[in-house]
């Protein structure tokens, strides 16, 4: 991977595009061993700063999420960050059945009046790291609900409520 690559991290419930994260934190493995949690958090905020805007109110939230993604990047177990409601991700190279199946859910979620965050994420390595091998994909809080179809809008609501139920 580049330095130029772009990781989503899931800061104060909200996805952010770090830039650089996976040299950084590549470099953070090899040389960090000895380091305190507060330094190594510090030392992260630090290189990622140098080539992302970090808004000093969310330096903390920034911190938090940094660490969690470099303990993670080290294999060590986690606690995720919590996103608001549910977390929809549609994979597709950008298709017209993308595009379609992405309509679809953004018009069930406004039927529903449903709170959740509904990324399309279309970059090939980010859905080749997901493990699913179709396009369109349907993925609602981590489980794959389709694959290669643009499922029917009543089928969506279905799911959605469904998934909406199980958070409460």
């Amino acid at each position: 991977m580049s330095e130029r690559d772009i990781v989503q991290v899931r800061i104060g419930g909200a996805l952010v595009g770090i830039v650089g994260l996976t040299a950084i934190m590549t470099g953070l493995a090899a040389d960090g061993k000895d380091r305190t949690a507060e330094e190594m958090q510090e030392e992260l905020l630090r290189r990622v700063g140098e080539g992302n805007y970090i808004p000093r109110k969310a330096r903390t939230k920034y911190g938090d999420a940094l660490l969690r993604e470099f303990r993670k990047f080290r294999g060590e177990e986690v606690e995720e960050d919590a996103a608001p409601g549910v977390c929809i991700q549609i994979l597709g190279p950008g298709c017209a059945r993308c595009w379609q199946l992405e309509r679809d859910v953004r018009d069930v979620m406004a039927e529903l009046d449903l709170a959740g965050e509904l990324v399309h994420v279309d970059d090939l390595r980010e859905i080749a790291r997901s493990g699913v091998l179709g396009a369109p994909a349907l993925i609602v809080n981590g489980r794959v609900l389709a694959v290669g179809t643009v499922p029917s809008k009543s089928d969506i609501r279905k799911w959605l409520t469904q998934m909406e139920k199980e958070d409460t």
